[in-house]
């Protein structure tokens, strides 16, 4: 009997706009009541919006403002520098 091999789910980093593991990813959330902020654990309610861990994408996140398209909201300063000292890290 073969055993199943699990498959990973995928998300589009906004960054490189390209498809990622979900688990090499950042995720930052846009809560029921409106707040945004990072999600490292992956288990906050709400929107979600994935970036990779590259430094390039978190510029041409903050560039583009793609976020706050996604989001339909103005991102805070502190989101951004939580993501660079989420980087940082890794």
């Amino acid at each position: 009997m073969e055993t199943k091999t699990r498959k990973l789910p995928e998300r589009l980093c906004l960054g490189c706009n390209e498809m990622k593991p979900k688990n090499t990813l950042i995720r930052i959330v846009k809560s029921p009541d409106g707040e945004i902020s990072l999600d490292l654990t992956g288990k906050k309610p709400g929107r979600g919006a994935y970036i990779c861990g590259s430094t390039d994408c978190l510029k041409r996140l903050k560039k583009s403002g793609r976020l706050s398209k996604q989001f339909k909201s103005a991102i805070p300063d502190e989101v951004f520098t939580g993501l660079e000292a989420a980087l940082d890290a890794k």
